[in-house]
């Protein structure tokens, strides 16, 4: 923080002192910065596009085993290769927003394959994150928050 106020304070001093020679210099500076906060902002469009097209289907499933009741699905109807995709759950009663997974540090993150092709499947079990005292299971919803990955063209 206080490298950044002696920056700044210098700066100032040097484009009042030198306004010849500082302003051309701040102005190509600003340009530079402007140019790459515009290429990251459209960089995260692009992922959040991607993410968009990922199909998500989480139900409990009788054909997975007993402790992993969990059945999910997700289709990349991405153009590009989904690696390292990591995601939380939440549980909701029908019709309510509210998370009934049981809030603590340990709340597991999901992981999913190294990596799916665009336009495939992949399917798997999972365990069911802990929930509230008082509610079952089955009449929950459940989804997938917090996606995390990196899609690779």
């Amino acid at each position: 923080m206080l490298i950044g106020i002696v920056l700044i304070l210098t700066w100032l001093i040097l484009l009042l002192r030198y306004p010849a020679k500082a302003l051309p210099l701040s102005m190509a500076a600003v340009t530079g910065l402007g140019l790459v906060a515009a290429w990251v902002l459209w960089q995260e469009r692009v992922e959040e596009r991607r993410f968009a097209r990922l199909e998500i289907q989480l139900r409990l499933d009788d054909t997975c085993p007993a402790d992993r009741p969990l059945a999910i699905v997700v289709h990349n109807g991405a153009d590009a290769v989904l690696q390292d995709f990591a995601w939380q759950l939440q549980a909701t009663r029908p019709g309510d927003t509210i998370d009934l997974v049981q809030p603590s540090y340990e709340h597991p993150r999901y992981l999913g394959p190294r990596e799916i092709q665009p336009g495939a499947d992949w399917r798997d079990c999972l365990p069911l994150p802990p929930i509230r005292q008082g509610y079952r299971a089955r009449s929950l919803e459940f989804r997938a928050s917090d996606l995390r990955g990196t899609f690779v063209d």
